[in-house]
């Protein structure tokens, strides 16, 4: 095996154990909360939301930090093996607060473990050619195997079972992290100065929004879809399997994404990502049985598998070149930071005022909202955003 085939081994073995060890815990986590911590909706949605907002922080200091030390790889590993020693203390708290400090403690080692996989993958292949969506869909895999497999486990064995599964998969993958590739992240992001910019670009600051309005729930629907499993009557490995649906779904529409984007167009593609987004949340404040749920979670992998690359290709289009590591800076801010934590919190306290059924008829609104202003743009745009090399 060349160095190169080498490169792209370890890129897709790591992004499959990352996203593994998150769906093995993330989406199973608010289940444990409140099955076996009995915390209320406003607590989970306190834990829940302040990951994103921690993020939102500590993800420019490791970008200073790769820039600095021009280290991206070792600071990779440092931030699964922090990610993986702390996730697995969650095993032995019980007190809310001690949650909380945890949550928080995890944010700060997991918010690198994204950013600089995704900047090193870019940037691979950007130089060396391939498809960035062919190396990420191994992680929808990962995500998609890990709750399956942990939800049958936990019903097996106990709940705490994920949080062994977290820390062991997170230190296996520090092994494919060395392996990442060499490129260290060499383009400077200025949020300041960069944002005085970039809010002078037609339709920046719109997409922004629509970017809030759409991706906040996708994010905030990972922690509260395992209990919308269980209010509908379906069983822990119930909910792996809903996820195993839902995020396996993703893998063939994020390998389509690039082809239908240069058929389509970027819009168009974004507006029926957040349409189909939005009738899924719909849907699910009816009140189906957990059947139901089961046979559409399929929608999941078309709005994300769709939404993600199309996305950030968008925001790399449409930022002028100098300030494209800041636009996508930003716009992951904006969606992974701002939209998951607002999202998430609202959750914990709708759930608790009126049920769960009545988060996702929030999420349908939200989400149809954006879905009406991507519409606007494709009609009051000439064309769409011409795909860079």
């Amino acid at each position: 095996m060349d160095e190169q085939k080498r490169t792209f081994f370890n890129m897709k073995v790591f992004y499959f154990l990352a996203y593994f060890s998150m769906g093995g815990l993330f989406p199973l986590l608010t289940v444990y909360f409140q099955n076996e911590v009995g915390l209320t909706g406003s607590q989970i949605g306190v834990i829940t939301s302040i990951g994103p907002v921690v993020m939102l922080l500590t993800q420019p200091v490791w970008g200073i930090l790769s820039d600095y030390t021009k280290r991206p790889r070792i600071l990779l590993t440092i931030a699964v093996l922090g990610t993986g020693s702390v996730g697995f203390t969650y095993l032995f708290a019980e007190d809310y607060l001690i949650l909380v400090a945890i949550a928080a403690g995890l944010a700060v080692f997991q918010s690198a473990i994204i950013p600089l996989s995704d900047s090193m993958a870019m940037n691979y292949v950007y130089k060396n050619g391939g498809d960035y969506g062919n190396i990420r869909m191994w992680g929808a895999v990962g995500f998609a195997l890990a709750v399956w497999f942990m939800g049958m486990l936990s019903d097996w064995i106990g709940q705490s079972i994920i949080f062994y599964g977290f820390a062991i998969v997170l230190f296996i993958s520090a092994f494919f992290s060395i392996g990442m590739p060499k490129e260290s992240v060499s383009a400077k992001v200025d949020i300041r100065g960069g944002m005085k910019r970039l809010v002078k670009v037609p339709g920046f600051m719109l997409f922004l929004l629509i970017t809030f309005l759409v991706f906040g729930p996708i994010m905030a629907n990972n922690f509260y879809f395992g209990l919308l499993i269980q209010f509908s009557g379906g069983s822990l490995a119930g909910v792996g399997f809903a996820f195993l649906l839902a995020a396996g779904s993703e893998v063939p529409f994020m390998r389509w994404a690039g082809d239908w984007i240069r058929k389509r167009g970027i819009l168009v593609i974004l507006f029926l990502a957040a349409f189909a987004s939005g009738l899924r949340w719909f849907f699910y404040f009816s009140g189906p049985t957990h059947e139901f749920i089961y046979i559409t979670t399929v929608v999941q992998g078309f709005s994300i598998g769709l939404f993600v690359p199309a996305a950030l290709q968008y925001i790399i289009d449409l930022a002028p070149k100098d300030v494209k590591a800041t636009a996508v800076a930003i716009y992951s801010a904006v969606g992974n930071g701002l939209g998951a934590w607002f999202f998430s919190i609202s959750a914990g306290m709708i759930m608790e005022w009126y049920s769960i059924l009545h988060v996702y008829l929030f999420y349908g609104v939200l989400t149809s909202i954006g879905a009406l202003l991507t519409l606007w743009m494709i009609t009051n745009s000439k064309k769409a955003p011409t795909l860079t090399t």
